[in-house]
């Protein structure tokens, strides 16, 4: 919609994961290493955590995307079924048929499957994406998955990805054996406020405009204090801020404009369930202190009154100013009108200066035959 107006290819901050417009940021370029070391080296259980909208699909995405050789894949996205139905999707996904078989038919039909795959020389490798939404039965059933081995390796690597409840269900004591098996373990953390920015321009130049919109400072803090450096809530920031400014028709986002984008969108409570920031999201002192991230329309309006009130400040100190001027001017004219009347008096000194005897009475009035 407003991509001829700021001369961009395509819309920047869109929230379909997509691998062009990956940007890695300390945390994600540590989690992809791990992620890329763990399947090129066959490591048995690999765990990925993060936020919600906080980059795990566009990171397994553009991890797929590395095109591994000899790589069998099976991605699992629906996670709230039961038993039978996830070993269904997982054979089907893998090529099988999983249509009305029973549980231990389907284990089977896994089982040769990932045989065949071995001895060709193939890497299965199975992804479950929403993995905290498993129940802990389901875990153990998926643990049991990696037993299928040949006599010299295991047949099949399980990627497991969620959010961050998945951990709490992994430390549960009947999981024990599956959190003993995951051999890579990676948590994506939000962005910095540095990272943010960088990411916000990063997307601008993949759609093909990085001078497309302005973000003043003041207006980054603002979209950092709502979206907490969750990619996913930047995205839904800028996309409006985009079409406000294109309604607008500018290229600088505006402080009053941002305020107006996050409180039409009703973020603290429609994207945080109204709960108040518990900290900084990633330990930098670049992030918000709790107390001022907990109630933003508080900010909002506290910012409001200090503003009017330095006005009103700055409106007495200029007419007290102007006041003070005035006095030293009257002050000015006044030593000025001194100055005169001693120079006045010094010349009058000088030219009546004593030449005879008597001249003090006269110049006092004393008449000359008072003379003596």
């Amino acid at each position: 919609m407003y991509e001829a107006f700021f001369n961009l290819r395509k819309k920047p901050f869109e929230l379909v994961p997509d691998p062009d417009f990956i940007y890695l940021g300390r945390a994600h370029k540590k989690a992809l290493t791990y992620l890329d070391y763990g399947i090129r080296e066959r490591a048995g259980f690999i765990l990925l955590t993060g936020d919600i909208g906080s980059g795990k699909t566009t990171l397994i995405r553009n991890l797929l995307g590395k095109r591994y050789e000899r790589v069998t894949l099976s991605k699992i996205f629906n996670t709230r079924v039961n038993s039978e139905q996830l070993l269904a999707m997982i054979n089907e996904d893998f090529g099988l048929d999983g249509t009305g078989k029973d549980k231990i038919t389907l284990i089977r039909e896994l089982n040769d499957f990932l045989l065949e795959q071995h001895a060709l020389g193939n890497h299965p490798i199975l992804i479950i994406d929403e993995a905290q939404n498993l129940a802990p039965e389901l875990l153990e059933e998926i643990r049991m998955l990696s037993n299928l081995e040949s006599s010299h390796a295991k047949l099949l690597q399980i990627i497991l990805v969620g959010q961050p409840e998945l951990r709490e269900t992994l430390a549960l004591p009947q999981l024990m054996q599956l959190r003993q098996r995951i051999s890579i373990n990676c948590h994506l953390k939000a962005l910095s406020r540095q990272e943010m920015g960088d990411y916000i321009q990063h997307r601008l130049s993949v759609a093909g405009n990085p001078e497309a919109l302005r973000f003043p400072a003041g207006t980054l803090d603002l979209v950092y204090q709502y979206s907490r450096g969750i990619p996913r809530l930047v995205n839904i920031i800028c996309d409006f801020l985009m079409l406000s400014a294109f309604a607008e028709e500018v290229t600088e986002v505006s402080l009053e404009m941002a305020r107006d984008v996050v409180g039409d969108l009703d973020f603290d409570n429609h994207f945080w369930g109204g709960s108040p920031r518990a900290g900084a999201v990633d330990g930098t002192a670049e992030a918000f202190p709790s107390e001022v991230a907990t109630d933003s329309g508080r900010l909002s309006r506290t910012l409001d009154e200090v503003c009017t009130t330095l006005s009103l400040l700055r409106d007495d100190f200029k007419s007290h100013v102007a006041r003070t001027e005035a006095e030293i001017a009257d002050l000015g004219e006044t030593v000025a009108g001194l100055g005169e009347k001693l120079d006045r008096v010094s010349r009058q000194s000088t030219e009546l200066r004593p030449a005879e005897p008597g001249f003090v009475r006269r110049l006092f009035g004393a008449g000359a035959g008072g003379d003596k």
